[in-house]
């Protein structure tokens, strides 16, 4: 059983970054769903699309490398666990390697970045790093 399926999504992403691969394929959800579209919009991964074969959607994350096949992504980092979860209050949103990176918040308005977050005034509770 897992415990945490936005860790899992993290390692998933970090470990097929590391073989290079083009792809990767996780089992879905909304709030992986969501993640992944933040990633594409800040320009992290090249793209996504929704597998919904069999009796669980899956999720195929297409992966981004720069001319020298060295990945965008520089680093994911879980910040709010299972046994602890973070939260963030609208004047308090963190700033990820001084305004390179993005946090992503579950927010009342929705997922959506730090910056984004900023913009609107609300706080959540901080799900992850991306450099």
């Amino acid at each position: 059983m897992m415990t945490d399926p936005i860790a899992d999504m993290l390692t998933r992403i970090r470990n097929a970054q590391l073989a290079k691969h083009k792809q990767v394929v996780i089992p879905g959800s909304t709030m992986k769903l969501d993640i992944a579209r933040i990633l594409a919009e800040e320009g992290f991964i090249r793209g996504y699309d929704e597998i919904k074969e069999g009796p669980q959607p899956q999720l195929r994350i297409t992966l981004r490398y720069d001319a020298d096949r060295k990945p965008i992504i520089m680093g994911l980092e879980r910040v709010s666990k299972p046994g602890r979860r973070i939260y963030s209050q609208k004047n308090d949103v963190p700033w990820v390697h001084s305004g390179l990176g993005v946090a992503i918040l579950s927010t009342p308005k929705g997922m959506m970045t730090g910056r984004d977050a900023r913009r609107a005034g609300v706080g959540g509770e901080v799900v992850c790093y991306v450099w």
